[in-house]
C-alpha cells in the first residue's frame, strides 16, 4: 500500500508551495527539504521515487548534493529531476550523472511540473530539451496561493489556533508544518471537517489500524492525500452509486484525522498557514467528519496509537472540568457516555477510579478519555485536599482575605472556601461536602438566618457549627444553644483564625465521641447486626 515518494530540494518557498501544492493534489506523498543539508539527511532515511533537485542551493550546488547522495549504496539508483534558471548552462554539469533522468526549465507551469514528474516517474529515461541561455527571471509563472494568517508555534499552541479559528466559524485550510511532515486541517461551521497528509506514508497510519478497519488500509493511499485526484473522483462515484459504504469510510476517516492530529500534539509543530475559504475536497464534501477537537483526541487516545505510562491515577490527584470557550457539545462528536464524564466533574476534584464507578465504565477507558479532554484543555488535573472541609461565611473584605489565605497556606490538616454572602454559601453546601462549618452573624439581635435552618441545623446538633461576631457584639445576646459554639470575633489575626478552626474541630470531636458512647450497643448485638 505504497504510494510514491516526491523528495523536494529547493531553498525557494514560493517553489517548495507550488510543488507540494500540485503534486499532493496528484496523489504523491512530497517530502520538503529547505536546505543541502537536510536534503541529505532525509534521502537515505525516505529512500524516494524520485528527487527534484534545484541546481542552485546556499553554500553549494545541485551537483555535488546528487554525488553526496548517490555515493550512498543505498541511494545508488535514486532518480533526479534537476530544475534551474540556468538552463542549459546547469544542465551541462549532469551529463556524466546517469541518475538524472530529467531537467526542469524555469520558470515553469503546473503543467509542465506534473507531467515532466509523472514522465520521470514512469519511463526513467532523459527527456532533453535544448534552452537558450537565460537570465534572472521569475521563478513561477501561475500565482501561489497567498495564506490569510501564517506564523510560527513559538507564541501560540496548535490547540489554541484550532480554538480561535473554530470559534470565530473561519472557513478554510490550515496547513501546520511538523519536521518532516505536513497535515493539512480542513474547517468549516466551527468543526474539524477532515485531516489529511499527502507527505506522510500512509503505511504509518496503516499500521495502527483497529482490525475492523484493516481491510479499509489500501485506501488509505488516497484518503491521505488533499482529495483532488481522479482515482479519489471514482471514490465520490462509488458513494453516489452506493457501492461503497459511507459509514465505514467515514469511520476510517475520523481515525485516520485523530491519528494525524495525535501526531501533531505529540511532535515537534513548526509553522502553520491558513487559507481562508479553501474548500472541501469532493470525497469529504461526501463523508464531512463534522468533530471537535477534543472528540478527535479521545478518539485517537483510545486508539492503541496512544499508550499512556501509567492507567491508575495518583488517590491524590484528580479531575476538574475547565471552562469550554464558547463549545457546543451537541455538536463536539463525543459519545453520550463521554459527555456524561464531563456532566459528572465540576470544581472539585474527583478521581479516576471515582468517575470510573459512576458512570460505569472501565478505568482504562476513562483514564483515557480525561487525558484526551486534557489535549483539548477541556479538562485538568487537581490535587485532592485531605483533611476536613471547613466553609466560612464572611462578608468582611479584610476578614475574608485573610482566611483564604489561612486556608491557601495548608499548614493543617483542614481546607476550605470562603464566601461573601448567604447565596454562595447555599451553592456551596448544595454542590460540596463540608464537614465544618463558620458563619457570620449580623445585626442587633445576632441570630442565624432564617433561609439557613435547613441547612445549619444538622452542623449545630454536630458541634459543627462556629460564629463569627462584630467587634462590639455581646455573647450574652446569643440564644442559649448558640453560646456553646466556638467564636471568632472581629478583627482578627491568622492566629485568630487558626484557633478558631482548631476549637472548631474539638467541638466536633467532642459531640461525635458523647453520640458514640450514647449510643452504644453491647457487642453480640454488633455483630449480629439486631437493634
Amino acid at each position: 500500500m505504497s504510494t510514491q515518494t516526491i523528495l523536494v530540494i529547493d531553498d525557494s518557498t514560493t517553489i517548495r508551495k507550488m510543488v507540494d501544492s500540485h503534486l499532493t493534489q496528484e496523489g504523491y506523498r512530497v517530502v520538503l527539504a529547505p536546505t543541502a543539508e537536510k536534503g541529505l539527511e532525509l534521502a537515505p532515511e525516505l529512500l524516494p521515487d524520485l528527487i527534484l533537485l534545484d541546481h542552485q542551493l546556499p553554500g553549494t550546488t545541485g551537483i555535488e548534493v546528487c554525488r553526496k547522495i548517490i555515493s550512498d549504496p543505498k541511494c545508488a539508483h535514486l532518480p533526479f529531476v534537476v530544475s534551474s534558471t540556468l538552463r542549459k548552462q546547469a544542465y551541462i554539469e549532469y551529463m556524466d550523472v546517469p541518475n538524472v533522468v530529467d531537467s526542469l526549465p524555469k520558470p515553469f507551469k503546473a503543467e509542465l511540473l506534473k507531467s515532466t514528474i509523472a514522465n520521470a516517474l514512469e519511463v526513467g529515461a532523459m527527456i532533453v530539451s535544448s534552452q537558450t541561455d537565460g537570465t534572472a527571471v521569475p521563478e513561477v509563472v501561475d500565482d501561489v496561493a497567498d495564506c490569510s494568517l501564517s506564523g510560527d508555534f513559538s507564541w501560540v499552541s496548535l490547540r489554541e489556533l484550532l480554538d480561535f479559528l473554530n470559534n470565530g466559524n473561519k472557513k478554510g485550510l490550515l496547513e501546520v508544518e511538523l519536521d518532516h511532515d505536513r497535515v493539512w486541517f480542513f474547517l468549516d461551521e466551527g468543526r474539524i471537517q477532515t485531516v489529511v497528509s499527502a507527505s506522510m506514508s500512509p503505511d504509518k497510519v496503516a499500521e495502527h489500524l483497529p482490525d475492523s478497519l484493516v481491510p479499509l488500509a489500501p485506501l488509505l493511499k488516497f484518503t491521505m492525500s488533499s482529495g483532488f485526484t481522479s482515482q479519489l473522483d471514482g471514490f465520490v462515484e462509488l458513494l453516489d452509486r452506493k457501492v461503497l459504504d459511507p459509514r465505514m469510510l467515514r469511520t476510517l476517516l475520523r481515525f485516520q484525522a485523530a491519528f494525524l492530529t495525535m501526531n501533531c500534539m505529540y511532535e515537534t509543530v513548526k509553522s502553520f498557514n491558513f487559507y481562508a475559504d479553501r474548500d472541501l475536497p469532493p470525497l469529504f464534501k461526501r463523508t464531512p467528519l463534522q468533530i471537535s477537537l477534543a472528540g478527535l483526541l479521545i478518539e485517537a487516545a483510545l486508539s492503541k496509537q496512544y499508550q499512556p505510562e501509567e492507567i491508575h491515577q495518583s488517590e491524590h490527584s484528580g479531575w476538574i472540568r475547565k471552562g469550554l470557550r464558547g463549545q457546543n457539545l451537541d455538536r463536539s462528536g463525543l459519545s453520550a457516555k463521554h459527555l456524561q464524564i464531563l456532566s459528572v466533574l465540576g470544581s472539585e476534584p474527583i478521581s479516576t477510579q471515582v468517575l470510573a464507578d459512576k458512570i460505569d465504565l472501565s478505568e482504562n477507558e476513562v483514564q483515557r478519555v480525561l487525558e484526551g479532554l486534557a489535549l483539548a484543555d477541556w479538562v485538568t488535573k487537581k490535587k485532592i485536599e485531605s483533611g476536613l472541609v471547613i466553609v466560612a461565611l464572611e462578608s468582611d473584605p479584610v476578614g475574608s482575605k485573610l482566611i483564604h489565605d489561612t486556608f491557601a497556606a495548608g499548614s493543617n490538616d483542614w481546607n476550605g472556601k470562603v464566601v461573601r454572602d448567604e447565596f454562595g454559601l447555599q451553592l456551596l453546601l448544595n454542590r460540596n461536602t463540608t464537614d465544618l462549618l463558620a458563619i457570620e452573624l449580623t445585626g442587633q439581635e445576632l441570630k442565624l438566618p432564617k433561609a439557613l435552618d435547613s441547612k445549619l441545623e444538622p452542623f449545630i446538633e454536630k458541634g459543627c457549627l462556629g460564629l463569627i461576631l462584630p467587634e462590639q457584639s455581646a455573647e450574652e445576646e446569643l440564644s442559649s444553644e448558640l453560646a456553646l459554639l466556638p467564636i471568632l470575633r472581629r478583627p482578627y489575626d491568622q492566629q485568630n483564625v487558626i484557633e478558631f478552626f482548631e476549637a472548631l474541630k474539638e467541638s466536633a470531636e467532642i459531640h461525635f465521641e458523647e453520640f458514640v458512647s450514647t449510643n452504644s450497643v453491647s457487642p453480640e448485638l454488633q455483630t449480629t447486626g439486631q437493634e
